[in-house]
């Protein structure tokens, strides 16, 4: 993988981490069409330029994350749901990562349910919706996010709505989305990191440079992400991203079928 190929699934990364898209979706998409081969560095840069990606909201939300000590309570009790379903199905979730049909399909299908959701959730938009949530709507969110192991649902999707069922706004139900992205990201580099560490990996000089390069366009792509998902989401809702996912997944089943070349990274 070259510079270049590395900055374009930087822009990638930033731009889907935090939308209702699927991350691993348009990552399988990008690396078949320009031919990237998954090697170790490969799976290692996609993983470690979401320390970019996380970095872009602390940067945006500063104020929210020097608020007060139980914005952090509320993050713990959402992040310990993930954090061990994580420890415990690691194996089984890196399974389903080898499984292109299965990131296509969770594409569609949730695609399709996000064609409803502004429906079921209209409420959300009155007068006197939820905007801050509780310890336990922090905790239920956590839960939502456990779905999103499974390749194609979308860690965002998935918290998003989770804040929705528990009465928040989409703003809010969003925000709360990005902010729980900070420790279990985090966590998930983390702990990539340190298994490549125990089984003597490192990184040459060039490939230093690489990620460093990649991080540093995932926090640019990331902040503009962000700004615009929350002013489009508040103004439209989820349709268009629903639509955007079905022809998405559409794209990955119809080259995977093809008998094109289609690798998990």
């Amino acid at each position: 993988m070259g510079l270049w190929e590395a900055i374009i699934l930087a822009i990638i990364e930033g731009l889907t981490e935090f939308l209702p898209v699927s991350s691993t979706g348009h990552m399988i998409i990008g690396s078949s069409l320009m031919g990237i081969e998954a090697d170790d560095f490969v799976k290692n840069y996609t993983v470690i330029i979401q320390l970019g990606a996380i970095l872009s909201v602390v940067v945006l939300y500063a104020k929210r994350f020097l608020k007060d000590f139980m914005f952090y309570v509320k993050l713990v009790l959402g992040f310990i749901p993930a954090g061990i379903f994580g420890l415990l199905l690691n194996d089984q979730i890196d399974a389903l990562l080898e499984n292109v049909t299965v990131v296509g399909a969770n594409l569609l299908v949730g695609g399709i349910f996000l064609l409803f959701v502004d429906k079921i959730f209209q409420k959300n938009e009155m007068e006197g919706a939820k905007t801050e949530p509780s310890f336990s709507d922090s905790f239920f969110i956590g839960l939502f996010q456990v779905i999103a192991m499974i390749p194609g649902v979308s860690r965002s999707a998935a918290t998003i709505i989770g804040g929705l069922t528990r009465g928040l706004n989409r703003k809010a139900a969003a925000e709360f989305s990005f902010f729980l992205a900070v420790p279990t990201m985090f966590a998930a580099t983390g702990y990539k990191l340190l298994k490549m560490y125990k089984q003597g990996g490192g990184f040459t000089a060039e490939q230093i440079e690489i990620l460093a390069v990649g991080n540093v366009v995932a926090f640019i792509i990331a902040i503009l992400a962000i700004k615009l998902f929350i002013g489009f989401l508040t103004k439209y809702g989820f349709k268009f991203f629903g639509w955007y996912r079905i022809v998405v997944g559409g794209i990955i089943l119809a080259l995977y079928f093809a008998g094109v070349d289609m690798q998990i990274i």
